[in-house]
């Protein structure tokens, strides 16, 4: 359990890569797991006011109804329910201050990245190339 990260997970320093491959050269710059807005988002765009964070599938409840069946029930359903709850909280209060809220799943990330920062710039409201696109137009 001790070498789970939290932060600095592998879909999240992924994501991290895309996102700055696409939109550094814009000028949108971002901070990683920023302190001052609640749920410390994995990345926020301050100055547009979105928030992104990639949740780990067994920790924030990915299919949670289909497998608590499976977990026990002591310590783990328990816990997992309070993640959730905590996510909808802060995507609550997040968006009540004007935040706009992205949430991924890390094996989402791992399966198409592309689609995640096509969402991101969708909630960015900036017009998306992918890499691809570009060298087919060309």
């Amino acid at each position: 359990m001790s070498l789970i990260r939290s932060k600095n997970t592998k879909p999240e320093i992924a994501l991290r890569k895309l996102i700055s491959a696409a939109f550094y050269p814009r000028g949108y710059r971002y901070r990683i797991h920023y302190k001052k807005a609640l749920g410390c988002p994995d990345i926020a765009f301050v100055a547009k006011k979105v928030a992104v964070f990639v949740d780990g599938a067994f920790w924030h409840g990915y299919r949670f109804r289909k497998n608590s069946r499976k977990l026990p029930k002591k310590y783990w359903l328990p816990k997992i329910q309070a993640n959730m709850r905590r996510d909808r909280k802060v995507n609550s209060i997040l968006r009540k201050r004007g935040w706009k809220v992205v949430r991924f799943w890390d094996h989402d990330m791992r399966k198409n990245p592309v689609e995640i920062v096509k969402a991101v710039a969708v909630a960015l409201k900036v017009r998306h190339h992918s890499p691809e696109a570009s060298r087919r137009t060309r």
